[in-house]
């Protein structure tokens, strides 16, 4: 099971940290970042494999990093620079390695967090 925190409001330029909680799962699978708006599909945020590997999204990179404290079996998210179109439901999810593949495919992951809201305003 994994279980989001971090979400909340922020001003533009403001910077929040998501965790994506998960005893079993974030150093046996990748774990990736999605997130959604209402009305419109789940978009893939960022991943990270198994072997340490990243991945991210055009509109992030470069704003947000994804890492992973083994310590705690937890998978951050920094996101740094918001925007009011960062705004979404954001969820952690994890599933089989991506080999650099299409981590982005909310279809490749077999296990989902609940969510966590941020407004960026």
């Amino acid at each position: 099971q994994l279980v989001e925190s971090g979400g909340g409001s922020v001003q533009a330029g403001g910077s929040l940290r998501l965790a994506c909680a998960g005893a079993a799962h974030t150093s046996t699978f990748c774990v990736a970042w999605f997130r959604q708006v209402p009305g419109k599909e789940r978009e893939g945020v960022a991943a990270r494999d198994t072997d340490g590997s990243t991945s991210y999204a055009d509109s992030v990179r470069g704003r947000f990093t994804i890492s992973r404290d083994g310590t705690n079996n937890t998978v951050y998210l920094q996101m740094n620079n918001l925007v009011p179109e960062d705004t979404a439901m954001y969820y952690c999810a994890a599933g089989p390695r991506a080999f650099g593949g299409a981590w982005y495919l909310p279809s490749r992951y077999n296990y989902w967090g609940q969510g966590t809201q941020v407004t960026v305003s």
